[in-house]
């Protein structure tokens, strides 16, 4: 009895601390990352004497500051070779970038592959370039939990505590919900809890420390990870890879300036030729850019379609 009590204290104690470090780094991402206090935007002004500025935004498919260290160059090179000031935004959900999107306020924005699937998202916006990594522009949901937990399938989940990425998200979320309905089994009936920990890293941690039983997360944050920074999955299993799905896209609005789109694309197309924009991409992990195919998200509309049912 003594035990089973030590153990529930012990789940709660880590659970609020990781809730607590993730709620931490969420505030402090606002302050550290931005060049003004309580800002939403940071600006790459690479040009000051331009009049012009675009407005770009990233959701956090990782946590933010992290998401700002990997992709400041990327925005400075694209600032620098158009000759125009990128003003950068976060927001904490997908939810909220797609509004910035849906709303105009933002020019063009590197987004998840279920959230340009929304209707509200996808007839305003064109795809504007999509990475290629492995040689493909695909990428799988991977299904994790820790190592030494006797979990080796998705079936061994049941009645355990369970870690979602974003609602908007398709590896993070739409892909189980997904296959919990092939099994006949919704969320709520088969987890004992879940959670929402807003980025793909955050819900490796958890389950690498854990606290969380099993998560839903994107394979290529995982295989990133295990490349730069193997210590933070040493933990980590996967017992399920999902089938490939479009690559997160970058997309930009319908209405905009054709001639700059063309030229902000082109960008995008000729970095792997550049030494400097070759050497960005590589600390990407990213091989190219090229156009896309929105043939390449059917599959993840029709998850998304079900699940709405």
């Amino acid at each position: 009895m003594n035990r089973n009590i030590l153990k529930v204290v012990l789940f709660s104690t880590l659970f609020f601390v990781g809730c607590q470090r993730e709620k931490e780094r969420e505030i402090k991402t606002i302050d550290i990352n931005l060049a003004e206090p309580n800002s939403a935007a940071e600006t790459v002004n690479s040009n000051p004497d331009s009049l012009k500025k675009l407005k770009i935004a990233i959701s956090a498919m990782t946590s933010p500051k992290e998401t700002f260290t990997y992709y400041k160059d990327l925005i400075k090179y694209i600032s620098e070779k158009i000759g125009i000031r990128i003003e950068f935004t976060q927001r904490k959900t997908y939810h909220e970038v797609n509004l910035l999107l849906e709303n105009g306020q933002v020019d063009f924005a590197f987004i998840c592959s279920g959230a340009y699937v929304e209707p509200t998202v996808r007839n305003k916006v064109d795809l504007l370039a999509v990475p290629v990594i492995n040689g493909e522009p695909l990428y799988q949901a991977y299904i994790i939990t820790q190592k030494g937990a006797g979990i080796t399938k998705i079936e061994d989940l049941k009645g355990k505590s369970f870690a979602f990425t974003d609602p908007l998200s398709h590896t993070g979320y739409s892909y189980v919900l997904k296959r919990l309905n092939d099994l006949g089994e919704t969320a709520n009936h088969f987890f004992s809890k879940s959670i929402f920990t807003y980025a793909h890293d955050n819900s490796i941690q958890l389950v690498e420390k854990g606290t969380i039983d099993g998560a839903t997360i994107d394979g290529l944050i995982y295989e990133y990870l295990y490349k730069v920074n193997p210590e933070r999955i040493k933990n980590i299993r996967i017992i399920e890879k999902s089938e490939y799905f479009g690559i997160p896209p970058i997309v930009i609005q319908r209405n905009f300036d054709p001639n700059l789109k063309e030229k902000i694309r082109k960008v995008f197309f000729d970095m792997h030729n550049d030494p400097i924009g070759k050497k960005i991409l590589n600390k990407l992990s990213i091989e190219k850019y090229i156009l896309g195919d929105k043939k390449d998200y059917l599959t993840v509309r029709k998850y998304k379609d079900l699940i709405q049912r």
